[in-house]
């Protein structure tokens, strides 16, 4: 069975209002209410000199010492010099290519004092190294390819969709059906599904989990023997593989699902989820009962 969720995702359009230093919020965007962005797992996280966002037009090592970058839209440098935007600041002309992610930006750098002391530009009293000096420059304006600052998901990140998945609960269905017999070991099975496919849009990706049970734990309910494992989802029934014997007696039974996942990211290669989650089924009452031979006369 396949499910699709359009589960909350990081739009990359976010990454416009980064501020990429590790100053306060007014002292990066000028502004009392300087945006700020929570990026999760596996989003772009950039700081003060952050290489990426200098390589994105190519600069090199040298240009991340001696400054400090940001990334930015029109509308976002409207919205600090004016409190707005205006439809003028909104581009969307840029040539899109799959699996890139290209928009309209403005990058930015401002110097830094570097550790000797010194700057590219005339340091003044009392700046310490990593201190910015000088205004902002924008040193591109135009289409810019952004898709190094949102990098595919990892298998972590999947894992953090995977536990939140509506995976199935399985039943443990048991044999004889409806009582059991002391000295008759009671059958353990299910016939629920036991893979399941999911798509899930995890910042822009079209990630899609293939989850598979890989283990089944049976809580026989019976204090002797509480739990009962296996790696498969036993028989039916002259085929069974997973039994329990009972005293005589009730009992409440249920399983749980270990489940383990792939991943594939915009149709790639699969590779493994990084964890495992559980389900648990709903719990099944049943008697035991003791047998008891009772001779009788054939011919009464």
């Amino acid at each position: 069975m396949k499910r699709i969720f359009a589960l909350p995702l990081l739009a990359m359009s976010l990454l416009t209002v980064l501020c990429l230093q590790s100053l306060p919020a007014a002292a990066d965007c000028g502004l009392e209410r300087c945006p700020e962005v929570d990026l999760d797992e596996g989003a772009a996280t950039v700081g003060q000199s952050d290489s990426r966002v200098a390589g994105l037009i190519g600069e090199d090592a040298a240009a991340t010492v001696d400054y400090v970058w940001r990334l930015r839209s029109l509308c976002m440098l409207s919205d600090e010099a004016n409190g707005t935007c205006s439809p003028q600041d909104f581009r969307n002309s840029c040539p899109q290519e799959p699996g890139r992610v290209i928009g309209y930006y403005l990058v930015q750098q401002r110097p830094v004092v570097r550790p000797d002391g010194t700057a590219v530009v005339p340091v003044p009293a009392g700046f310490q190294p990593g201190n910015p000096v000088g205004n902002w420059t924008t040193v591109r304006e135009g289409c810019i390819d952004i898709t190094p600052l949102n990098p595919p998901p990892s298998p972590a990140e999947v894992f953090s969709y995977f536990e939140r998945l509506p995976l199935p609960t399985l039943t443990a269905q048991h044999q004889p059906p409806g009582n059991g017999l002391s000295g008759l070991p009671v059958i353990f099975y299910t016939d629920s599904p036991t893979t399941q496919t999911f798509t899930v849009d995890i910042r822009g990706f079209t990630v899609v989990i293939q989850a598979t049970a890989e283990q089944y734990t049976w809580h026989t309910g019976d204090p002797r023997t509480p739990v009962v494992t296996s790696t498969e989802p036993g028989h039916a029934y002259p085929d069974q593989t997973i039994e329990h014997s009972y005293r005589s007696g009730t009992y409440t039974a249920s399983l749980t699902v270990t489940w383990g996942a792939t991943f594939t990211v915009n149709g790639g290669a699969p590779a493994d989820v990084a964890g495992t989650t559980t389900t648990d089924g709903p719990p099944v009452t049943f008697d035991v009962l003791q047998a008891r031979a009772v001779l009788t006369n054939p011919y009464d």
